[in-house]
């Protein structure tokens, strides 16, 4: 296959979108951008105070706006939020126009994976490991729908994974 003109990655939080997308970046000397993070950079504040003043729903407004204009970019390799893919609009822009990557990564992974580091509004209140497993049985579909190739990530570093995806590319 052709290297594609744009790279999407989808999955739950932790499977290692942004670093994988990163590398890949690098790799196919694309432009690398993260949904989550451009949403911080046009608001001047974090998911998590989107979160609280917003709410998720007032979140997930912005992420459509954010994923239908990044989408229509070219050459670039754009990690989504996990819960992008629960509006069909994101799906379909997601679809049609680039190759979708989900990064699966396993509950258990996830938790280890998300201890550290950036905020998860998500994970803010209550039993971290059911939150995951209640969001991974309500997503993984949705991944599973709009991907064009599935990667498992667990346990694996971020270079091996991105040479998967090069080699399936």
């Amino acid at each position: 296959m052709a290297k594609p003109q744009n790279v999407f990655l989808v999955g739950p939080m932790g499977a290692g979108k942004s670093a994988v997308g990163r590398q890949l970046a690098r790799m196919l000397h694309l432009e690398f951008i993260d949904s989550d993070d451009e949403i911080e950079a046009r608001t001047g504040v974090d998911i998590s105070f989107i979160f609280e003043k917003e709410g998720e729903e007032g979140f997930r407004q912005r992420e459509s706006r954010v994923i239908d204009e990044l989408t229509l970019r070219e050459g670039v390799i754009l990690a989504t939020g996990g819960g992008a893919v629960i509006d069909a609009q994101n799906r379909n822009h997601l679809g049609a126009r680039g190759f979708v990557i989900y990064l699966y990564t396993s509950v258990g992974q996830q938790l280890s994976r998300t201890q550290r580091g950036r905020e998860r509004p998500l994970l803010e209140n209550g039993d971290r490991r059911k939150i995951l497993e209640d969001l991974m049985e309500k997503r993984d579909r949705w991944y599973r729908e709009v991907a064009d190739l599935v990667v498992d990530t667990d346990g694996r570093k971020v270079k091996a994974v991105a040479n998967e995806i090069l080699d399936r590319l």
